[in-house]
């Protein structure tokens, strides 16, 4: 059976089609609740597994995102991979605009619009508060990186530059390429089903070496806590733990229950736990950033705006690549597509895990999800529009 036999693609549902809209129902929802229930979300973030005494992994948080991060690794049937080989040129330019390119480029964008041309908006005195990496014991007052120990509470944390925060909840995103997601847009883009599929496998393999390397590598350069045993841990929990839960189980229900039947009932039953389990986490977040968010509103904008050419322009020049190597246009789309988008559920929970769930960090990588459903759906109609082009 090929690919394309054994991908069955549904219409994109009323969570995918509307998540904007539930996005900014949770932006709402979690502003009043931080303003009635402000310990609620500091209480649930407080349980948490602890190394070193430091609050590493919070439990309600990790619940949600793993059930975010399952039904994205259950669909993946690695026997594709393998096939990969025979399609060369579509399979090298994604991983190159993904690995070598897309990371960097965020990386520029974002720190000359949040560092630069944003910074006296954001506040050139305003500060983040954020976890300290676990393990390091230093003394309040003593300098890490661009960032000052401080205590708050009674608990050790690091007072970062705001705009430093927001910083790295936008190299996350950079290096957290391809979601779910795509697979949606892919269909929708009438782009190679079976291409889309085996670069979605492709990527989460390669993400379990590179996401940490070149992630903990651009923080680094951002004068931002490298926390790496933190970031090694991150992608066991969201992305290994996931990955493996959904490789058995997928074969075990394939085996027992049949393809037909893990495709059409299994598979349909989970896209709404995903999308519910990823508005938890937002209200969540959204009720601990209130205060911010209420006290300057044009944050979300500050952050949206290098988010938003960030995807264009790698939209662009992949797109724009992929002509000119002479791909087809099922081939080019999805590739386009795919370096277009991001894994926001890996850039939320690394976030969370390595910052905090009250971050700035953490509250970039939702304005991530924000923006991305409505601009992914009109670069879908601009492929629809431009496929004449391809030969």
């Amino acid at each position: 059976m090929s690919t394309e036999e054994k991908i069955v693609p549904h219409e994109i549902g009323v969570f995918e089609r509307y998540l904007t809209v539930w996005v900014g129902l949770c932006i709402v929802f979690g502003l009043a609740l931080g303003a009635v229930a402000p310990n609620l979300a500091k209480t649930l973030d407080a349980m948490s597994l602890n190394i070193n005494g430091a609050p590493v992994v919070s439990v309600p948080i990790a619940i949600c995102l793993f059930f975010m991060m399952y039904p994205i690794m259950v669909k993946i049937d690695f026997g594709e991979v393998v096939k990969a080989g025979k399609s060369i040129k579509p399979v090298s330019l994604t991983l190159i605009v993904n690995w070598l390119i897309k990371p960097f480029t965020m990386y520029v964008i974002a720190y000359v619009f949040l560092g630069l041309l944003f910074r006296q908006f954001i506040g050139e005195d305003a500060l983040d508060l954020v976890k300290l990496p676990f393990g390091l014991d230093l003394p309040v007052g003593s300098q890490y990186g661009a960032g000052i120990v401080v205590s708050e509470g009674g608990v050790k944390m690091l007072a970062i530059p705001l705009w430093r925060s927001y910083l790295a909840g936008c190299i996350l995103l950079g290096v957290a390429p391809c979601t779910a997601m795509v697979l949606v847009w892919g269909y929708l883009a009438k782009g190679n089903p079976g291409h889309t599929l085996v670069m979605v496998a492709i990527n989460s393999l390669v993400m379990l070496i590179l996401f940490g390397l070149i992630g903990g590598f651009l923080l680094g350069v951002g004068q931002l806590p490298v926390p790496w045993e933190a970031l090694l841990l991150s992608i066991g929990v969201y992305v290994v733990l996931p990955l493996f839960s959904g490789y058995c189980s997928r074969k075990w229900i394939i085996a027992n229950k049949g393809q037909e039947w893990f495709e059409e009932k299994f598979l349909h039953r989970l896209t709404p736990i995903t999308i519910i389990a990823l508005l938890l986490t937002l209200i969540l977040l959204f009720s601990f950033k209130g205060e911010v968010i209420l006290a300057n509103p044009l944050t979300i904008l500050w952050i949206a705006i290098p988010l938003f050419i960030q995807t264009l322009f790698i939209f662009a020049i992949t797109y724009y690549a992929a002509k000119k190597i002479g791909l087809s246009y099922e081939d080019a789309a999805p590739s386009a597509l795919i370096g277009a988008s991001n894994h926001f559920e890996v850039a939320i929970a690394t976030a969370v895990m390595l910052f905090g769930l009250s971050s700035g960090a953490a509250l970039a990588t939702v304005i991530g999800v924000l923006i991305e459903v409505p601009l992914m759906l009109a670069l879908v109609k601009y492929c629809q529009k431009t496929k004449h082009q391809f030969s």
